[in-house]
């Protein structure tokens, strides 16, 4: 990767983590690790145009269907590609479909960029993780196949300890914080092959649990607020994203968020 190079362009594409959930702004919108990138790579490059086409709950048969095209469109210089996981965590999954899904992804985005870059996408440590962890595996060693194929890059955050730090994410525990996020944008910035500010995989202080008592509490709070509703959408196919428009559709310059 050449270092400190140019880029002038950038479009996102995937679901709920590029979107940006849960970095919230003050207005009620979700700003992102796409959204910070952006910021930085426009800091350096007057003019610079960015579009961030994901939306939540998408999965990689609908990013495909609905992004990939105007992203191949584009002509950008940076193009990122983060979709498949939303897939793995459905009680039913079709493994070929997606592996098949994310090749046809990137054979149409790899040309059609000066740079594609694919990620191993974190997980949370806990239960649910386990549960599907093989399928991430799966997905995420298709990845790395994809990525030597089509000279994308990788960024590993599954395979940094610290993402998977509870504190890293949000009360869903689907979701970064906007600490995570943080740091996904510093991931990526590097691998870009620009300096860097700091080390992204640095561990977070030690933490000591809580009372045994308000950790269960807290286990109820998100089972009632944030577990039931999103099994609920599961079994009903339902989307958290149904009917909503990507957060910005157009290869535009680069304006931070007025609230």
């Amino acid at each position: 990767m050449e270092m400190n190079a140019t880029y002038t362009s950038f479009v996102a594409v995937g679901d709920s983590f590029t979107e940006g959930m849960s970095d919230l702004l003050p207005d009620g919108s979700y700003r992102g690790w796409a959204d910070l990138l952006a910021a930085r790579l426009a800091a350096r490059t007057p003019g610079f145009r960015y579009a961030n086409l994901a939306v939540r709950g998408k999965l990689i048969g609908q990013i495909v269907a609905e992004q990939v095209g105007p992203a191949a469109a584009s002509g950008a210089d940076v193009i990122t590609l983060v979709g498949g996981l939303n897939d793995t965590l459905r009680p039913k999954c079709d493994m070929g479909r997606v592996r098949g899904l994310l090749e046809e992804a990137v054979e149409r985005l790899a040309p059609a960029c000066k740079q594609l870059v694919l990620m191993r996408s974190p997980g949370r440590r806990g239960p649910v993780m386990e549960r599907f962890r093989p399928r991430m595996e799966e997905l995420f060693r298709h990845v790395d196949d994809l990525a030597a194929r089509h000279d994308a890059l990788v960024v590993d955050l599954y395979g940094a300890y610290v993402m998977g730090d509870p504190r890293m994410w949000d009360v869903d525990r689907l979701h970064l914080t906007a600490e995570g996020h943080r740091r996904v944008a510093e991931a990526v910035w590097q691998a870009l092959g620009l300096d860097a500010a700091e080390d992204w995989r640095a561990p977070l202080p030690p933490d000591l649990p809580g009372p045994w008592a308000d950790r269960r509490r807290a286990d109820l709070r998100f089972a009632r607020q944030h577990l039931g509703p999103w099994i609920g959408r599961r079994l009903t196919g339902r989307s958290s994203g149904d009917g909503r428009p990507a957060k910005r559709p157009d290869l535009l310059p680069f304006e931070e968020p007025t609230a």
